[in-house]
């Protein structure tokens, strides 16, 4: 059995639809959660990533590997977000945050941003200290708030 059949059986242990997959992504306080619980049965999602597309998203891999659905590369979606352009409720200094992060996930991927780490690299660091990001929206709630809003318009369908 391939990796790729492996993964999608494992997968479809816990999730037998996409809508049911969606739903527990979508819920996830941090998506690394879904992504551990996978891992947790056994699946390497990290060398299914390498062995297909590293540039696609782990929601894309799951997605198009167990549920056939067309893949976004990391990219894709970000400059989808960009588009839309859904941020213009923050102040400019909050939006550089946001595109800041947004561009850290077409880099890396969604565990990265969800870290608090995030905020002590660059371009990051270079916009203020931990405190005074989180302070720009308001405190560390109103922080995460913004970023789980970030994640939804990465998630939503283009």
């Amino acid at each position: 059995m391939s990796l790729k059949e492996y993964t999608k059986r494992g997968i479809f242990t816990s999730y037998r639809s996409l809508d049911i997959f969606l739903q527990s992504w979508n819920d996830a306080e941090k998506k690394q959660a879904v992504i551990a619980e996978l891992e947790a049965q056994g699946l390497s999602l990290s060398e299914l990533q390498e062995e297909t597309k590293s540039d696609l998203d782990i929601f894309d891999l799951i997605c198009h590997i167990a549920y056939d659905a067309p893949a976004l590369t990391r990219r894709e979606r970000a400059e989808n977000v960009k588009k839309r352009n859904y941020w213009t409720k923050y102040g400019d200094k909050a939006r550089a945050v946001l595109n800041a992060l947004l561009e850290k996930y077409a880099e890396t991927g969604i565990e990265d941003i969800e870290d608090m780490k995030i905020l002590t690299v660059d371009p990051l660091k270079s916009l203020g200290t931990p405190q005074e990001i989180v302070g720009l929206f308001g405190g560390k709630q109103a922080y995460l708030n913004a970023l789980r809003e970030l994640e939804a318009e990465i998630y939503r369908a283009a």
